[in-house]
């Protein structure tokens, strides 16, 4: 095996790691975050959610599987870069296309690997998500630590300008071909416009699966635009970055409250809540997974969920009306909301995650009757 050259992660806090490169050469910064998904890689560097970030997975053998060409999530990789503690150059899968770093380096992502991604994740997780750089051509550790003191957070900053497609879209795509839920496809019953802040393709899948007609718009469509569509509900996507910084998605969905059922996932659950007149603030390290316990109040049920997002709902901030469904049992921050007044609804953690786990794709049910529901009265 050809000897891959060295690289560096150098932190905001001023700690170094060397290591070698595992992607593309060259130097990125971003804020750095911890993902701790056994699998799933594929979704996660293809989820525009992670624009401004680089991540690091904490399981320590990356890319068994390959990559292949069916478990993507949006048009392009959109992750700042990408940390490993060992990647897999011989993956095995009867899917495989290509190596993982093979993938990286085609979409031109920054990567690292052979560093103690342990001592990363304890720094990140006692002292907050840090910003850092990653480079192979600047190996100088002084001027490249001196350097991720000044690299950008994301608190203000819009980023789903950055990611959000810039016309309206007609999705007629139905289930994944290989997911086997819901097992057929339902004539679709019901009109739905999606909000494109850096949406999931498997989102629109299940939307499609569950009965829906859906026309994604960019994020900056107006409300009246919307309403000309003459949907009966509205969805509200995942997307990257600060949900105070998406000013103009927030004024959009806050005339549309009351009018026209709405469900959101990620910074969709966040921007309704700013819509409704709540607040957001940032997490320490914020949460990256796809096992973090959630407690849906309205059932009593705890259900396993993947997750996403660096910013959460402030649940003293919320008006009357305004109930919390779900409770994060980690930390006990606010997974969901709903208001049934304005037949409006949101999760923060991902029920379409794909592979998984699936034990929230029932949401996508609960959309349609709140839909149905809306129609008959």
């Amino acid at each position: 095996m050809n000897k891959r050259p060295p690289a560096i992660l150098a932190l905001a806090d001023g700690s170094v790691f060397e290591g070698e490169s595992y992607g593309a050469p060259g130097e990125t910064s971003g804020e750095v975050v911890f993902n701790t998904s056994m699998t799933g890689y594929q979704e996660i560097l293809t989820d525009p959610s992670y624009r401004g970030q680089i991540v690091l997975m904490t399981y320590p053998l990356i890319g068994n599987t390959g990559v292949n060409d069916e478990d993507v999530e949006s048009r392009r990789l959109f992750l700042g870069g990408f940390i490993v503690r060992e990647g897999c150059d011989r993956p095995s899968n009867w899917r495989t296309k290509r190596t993982l770093e093979e993938y990286l380096k085609e979409w031109g992502i920054v990567g690292i690997q052979g560093i103690d991604t342990r001592a990363v994740t304890r720094r990140i997780r006692d002292r907050g998500a840090l910003e850092g750089i990653i480079s192979t051509v600047d190996l100088n550790r002084e001027s490249l630590a001196a350097r991720a003191r000044g690299v950008p957070g994301l608190v203000g900053r819009d980023l789903v300008r950055e990611v959000a497609r810039e016309g309206e879209e007609r999705w007629t795509a139905g289930p994944h071909v290989l997911d086997q839920y819901p097992p057929v496809e339902r004539p679709r019953r019901f009109r739905v416009v999606a909000y494109d802040f850096g949406i999931k393709f498997q989102i629109l899948r299940y939307l499609s699966a569950a009965g829906c007609g859906v026309t994604v718009v960019p994020a900056g469509t107006a409300a009246e635009r919307v309403l000309a569509e003459k949907p009966d509900g509205v969805f509200l996507s995942n997307g990257p970055g600060d949900p105070e910084g998406v000013t103009y998605a927030v004024e959009s969905i806050r005339s549309l409250l009351g009018r026209v059922p709405i469900f959101g996932i990620c910074l969709g659950h966040q921007i309704l809540g700013l819509a409704l007149g709540g607040k957001t603030y940032k997490l320490p390290f914020g949460h990256h997974g796809a096992n973090h316990p959630v407690l849906d109040r309205t059932t009593g049920r705890i259900e396993i969920t993947s997750q996403n997002h660096g910013f959460a709902v402030d649940p003293d901030s919320l008006p009357k009306g305004a109930e919390i469904t779900h409770v994060n049992l980690n930390d006990r921050t606010v997974e969901g909301l709903a208001h049934e007044g304005l037949r409006a609804f949101s999760v923060q953690y991902h029920p379409e995650a794909s592979p998984g786990p699936h034990d929230s794709r029932y949401l996508f049910e609960r959309f349609t009757r709140l839909m149905a529901g809306h129609a008959a009265s």
